[in-house]
């Protein structure tokens, strides 16, 4: 098993043309570097949208980080206008999570973190309510209420901006505020929500009442990034369950909870693993 102070993921993004595979896999080769994985896609066959992965391994990888990257910016992104990023394995992300009432995909993420399932540094957890302190107490993480009293969104969020200085990553763990513009904008981070249909079904408020009433056969969970226009940002993940007509609407509620856990905690990890690229309103996720 490869030493995780050794490996690192190069994530590119760039106009498809002829040779960027071979300019990439040569420049690491000669650089002493043996790729371990490799995922590519392109949006069309010729003149589209080139997204690659690769994970590489590399003798001395924290003193030549800096290195690397200087010359695989001149030698290969720059000829091939690439937006790029190289990230060593053991560089976690610095994550936040927000919450209100519901506690299932709040004390899921913890436990998967405690666990060793997310590659993270859980930094705080911020929610609109007092409900959880002593929960996420149990986990070692500092815990903040922020409520958002009627009229008073704007003073909230320039609290909430306050605590999460310095995070790399932001997530909805079924919290029940709409996010200003002017939040996602100053938070200047990914933002990944956790809705409880796939968008747009059954939106608005009691939405299991209404697949229910509507007699579907499915119900499912969305995770997405978030931008200012409500639940229309990249998906992530999806997931369902097949229900039918002898479950109840609380039956429902519980499956879905679950569908919900799930599809959250996928997205968080592949963010953090890096694999995920955005194109426009749509994903690549290798």
């Amino acid at each position: 098993m490869e030493q995780p102070e050794r490996v690192a993921r190069l994530l590119v993004s760039c106009p498809d043309r002829h040779g960027i595979v071979a300019a990439v896999s040569g420049f690491l080769a000669e650089s002493g570097a043996n790729i371990v994985a490799a995922d590519q896609h392109a949006t069309e066959r010729e003149g589209g949208r080139f997204f690659m992965r690769m994970e590489f391994v590399l003798e001395g990888l924290r003193e030549r980080h800096g290195l690397l990257e200087r010359d695989f910016a001149r030698a290969v992104a720059e000829p091939f206008q690439m937006d790029w990023r190289i990230t060593p394995a053991t560089e976690h992300k610095r994550l936040a999570l927000l919450a209100s009432r519901d506690d299932h995909c709040l004390l899921d993420l913890l436990w998967r973190w405690r666990r060793g399932e997310l590659a993270a540094d859980i930094v705080a957890v911020v929610s609109n309510h007092p409900d959880h302190e002593s929960d996420v107490a149990a986990f070692g993480v500092p815990y903040h209420c922020v409520p958002v009293p009627a009229g008073g969104k704007a003073p909230a969020e320039a609290r909430m901006l306050e605590l999460l200085v310095g995070t790399d990553v932001v997530v909805l763990a079924r919290y029940m505020q709409i996010l200003s513009r002017d939040f996602l904008e100053r938070v200047g981070v990914p933002v990944i929500n956790i809705h409880h249909s796939f968008l747009p079904a059954f939106v608005g408020a009691d939405p299991y009442r209404k697949a229910h009433e509507a007699g579907v056969k499915i119900i499912g969970a969305t995770a997405h990034y978030v931008v200012e226009e409500l639940d229309a940002g990249p998906i992530i993940e999806q997931d369902v369950a097949r229900i039918s007509h002898r479950e109840t609407v609380e039956d429902l509620v519980r499956i879905g909870r679950d569908i919900e856990r799930v599809v959250l905690a996928r997205a968080v990890g592949r963010h953090l693993d890096d694999r995920v690229l955005v194109h426009e309103n749509r994903t690549v996720v290798f």
